[in-house]
């Protein structure tokens, strides 16, 4: 079970330094479909049980079907601000009807620990300012892809199949799992 890992890298994630200003950065990536979400809510809850002020950002704020990963400059916006001490904020994408438009201003105050969840959250280009980057694994292709189709609906599927094509590129140039300094192994359920 995703939760199980959770208590043990928020202990991980608190004795590590701050890399970003005063703030832990907690990349959570691997494939869609393997559980990122559901193992950043349960990471969270962990680090507020020890007391820690945690946020949490997804990339599906960020991230449309069109642009996977290209949009990043946005994200490094808020992060900067964040380095420095000063509250950030970005306009998300609604996904309410399947597809991205501009949604709501999500405000982000300076937390002791901001995870920053989804595909490319790990990205070469940020692991320097991280704290610690966890990995979800979850082999199977075919389970990923339904158990994405499940969370988005039918109507995505073909898309996420695209998407599924893309991150395989996206992670064997990225090497993301190979920085990881932690691997979740996900279970079939």
């Amino acid at each position: 079970m995703l939760s199980d890992a959770a208590p043990g890298i928020a202990g991980a994630v608190l004795a590590a330094p701050a890399r970003l200003g005063a703030v832990r950065l907690v990349a959570v990536d691997g494939p869609s479909g393997a559980g990122k979400s559901t193992f950043a809510r349960s990471l969270i809850a962990a680090l507020r049980e020890r007391g820690a002020e945690a946020g949490l950002i997804g990339t599906d704020d960020f991230a449309t079907w069109d642009d996977p990963v290209a949009w990043w400059p946005r994200l490094a916006d808020v992060l900067d601000r964040l380095a420095r001490g000063v509250a950030g904020g970005y306009r998300a994408w609604d996904w309410s009807d399947g597809e991205p438009r501009p949604g709501a201003w999500v405000a982000v105050p300076v937390p002791d620990v901001l995870l920053v969840e989804g595909v490319s959250a790990g990205r070469a280009s940020i692991r320097p300012r991280l704290s610690r980057l966890v990995w979800l694994e979850l082999p199977d292709p075919a389970l990923r892809l339904a158990r994405a189709v499940a969370r988005d609906g039918e109507s995505c599927a073909r898309q996420l199949a695209a998407w599924q094509r893309f991150e395989r590129g996206w992670f064997a140039v990225d090497r993301t799992r190979h920085h990881a300094d932690d691997v979740v192994a996900v279970g079939s359920r």
